[in-house]
């Protein structure tokens, strides 16, 4: 089973240094039958002006991954880490008994980066930050798995059963991605445009993905991320 969620459709959110896309409910944007996917609770693609961010606040009990998509991220937190994200790379912070941190733009262009927020396997793990700086050239053509669950073999592990892959292919390539018996999956087009089995997809559209493989036709360059998971998972 595949469903395809439109941009168009989903939460918006614009407060002049912050330009948001919610996928699911989010701040003011509330749909009472699109809370979460799973285990996934939150993917919000931001878009953060130069000079601006999110100040000093708390976080409690949720996995949160940071995948940058263009400008960069400094990330700061009450645990002591302080550090900056380009283009491919990824931050994943365990808020698990609680944790403050900021997120700035403190480059000279915009910042685009999704926002991801999955629930972890129980409450109370303790705080942990990390993150990897991933070579943009190993997404090219080939599924780069960046996360995975603590017994996985990604180089970023959270305490949930989910995989986390990026994808970039040239126009007119095609990859194909299987979700097993048991598990679903959410896809992002980040970039480009493409048919997915017999959908179309424009930057920023999504699919819900249930036991089924997909393939992929690459009608302009593309960049895509998915994160997999267990079937319905709460």
């Amino acid at each position: 089973m595949i469903r395809k969620i439109d941009m168009k459709t989903m939460g918006k959110s614009n407060l002049g240094w912050l330009n948001s896309i919610f996928h699911f409910s989010f701040a003011e944007y509330f749909n009472p039958t699109n809370i979460n996917f799973g285990v996934l609770r939150v993917i919000n693609d931001d878009l953060i002006e130069p000079q601006e961010g999110f100040d000093t606040h708390p976080h409690k009990d949720m996995e949160i991954i940071s995948y940058v998509i263009d400008g960069e991220l400094t990330h700061a937190d009450s645990m002591g880490n302080k550090r900056t994200l380009k283009r491919g790379h990824v931050q994943y912070m365990s808020a698990g008994t609680g944790v403050f941190h900021s997120e700035h733009n403190y480059g000279n262009e915009t910042l685009r980066l999704l926002q991801i927020w999955i629930f972890p396997d129980k409450k109370g793990h303790t705080p942990n930050y990390g993150d990897y700086l991933f070579d943009w050239d190993l997404r090219k053509d080939n599924w780069l798995k960046l996360v995975s669950g603590k017994n996985g073999d990604a180089p970023i592990k959270i305490n949930q059963d989910v995989n986390i892959y990026a994808l970039e292919l040239e126009k007119g390539m095609e990859d194909q991605f299987r979700v097993e018996k048991g598990r679903q999956a959410y896809f992002v087009q980040i970039e480009g445009d493409s048919n997915i089995n017999e959908e179309h997809l424009n930057a920023r559209d999504a699919l819900e993905i249930k036991e089924e493989t997909v393939l992929i036709k690459a009608n302009e360059k593309s960049h895509y991320l998915v994160i997999e998971m267990k079937k319905d998972g709460i």
